[in-house]
């Protein structure tokens, strides 16, 4: 990786933009879920936005967070081990996020490798970390640990069911977006090219 110097003009703007975007107290919740989720195998980070960053740069922490979401021994991480080489570390962030897109994760949701790596998107990786805390809690199997109100709810299907009697009903009113010709007539309209009497 090039070793970025600092960042001037509009670049600048745009990255102190991207970095007001952090919630310090959304990091509070999910330093919280982690270490419950994770139990005794994860260490406390250092509080602020680049102790979280490092906290999970070497992507240990998310590996062992997606594999506690699953049942013990069917994670889908199948090695994670810590390493000080850029491109291990990398490695196993992208391994994280692949298997959070399998465990229901809209892509678009999902941080990019370079977001966390060089933290430049941290804001980012904290709606990626609370929509799979949402997904987890929504599937309701069991795994997982902590406070289910920390996350926003996910909404759920309510299917309608209408018999065809029902259907064959709606068919015959009109709505009223599509207007209405009840109660309109021509009283009143004076012939083309008339001009209009004001009496």
């Amino acid at each position: 990786m090039a070793n970025r110097g600092p960042s001037y003009g509009l670049s600048r703007e745009v990255q102190q933009k991207i970095d007001r975007q952090y919630d310090p107290e959304l990091e509070q919740v999910l330093v919280r879920w982690i270490l419950a989720q994770c139990g005794s195998d994860v260490a406390q980070p250092a509080p602020g936005r680049d102790g979280f960053q490092q906290w999970l740069k070497d992507g240990t922490v998310l590996c062992r967070l997606i594999n506690s979401l699953h049942p013990r021994g069917q994670g889908p991480v199948a090695k994670v081990q810590a390493s000080a080489m850029a491109f291990k570390q990398m490695e196993q962030i992208s391994q994280f996020l692949q298997a959070a897109e399998r465990y229901g994760i809209a892509a678009t949701d999902i941080f990019q490798t370079v977001d966390l790596w060089e933290g430049k998107n941290m804001a980012c990786v904290q709606r990626t970390l609370m929509n799979l805390g949402s997904l987890a809690v929504a599937k309701g199997d069991g795994l997982f640990v902590g406070d289910p109100n920390w996350f926003p709810k996910k909404s759920q299907e309510n299917r309608r069911v209408f018999s065809e009697d029902k259907l064959k009903e709606g068919q015959s009113v009109i709505g009223l977006q599509m207007g209405t010709n009840r109660g309109a007539s021509q009283a009143g309209m004076t012939g083309y090219g008339m001009p209009r009497q004001i009496l």
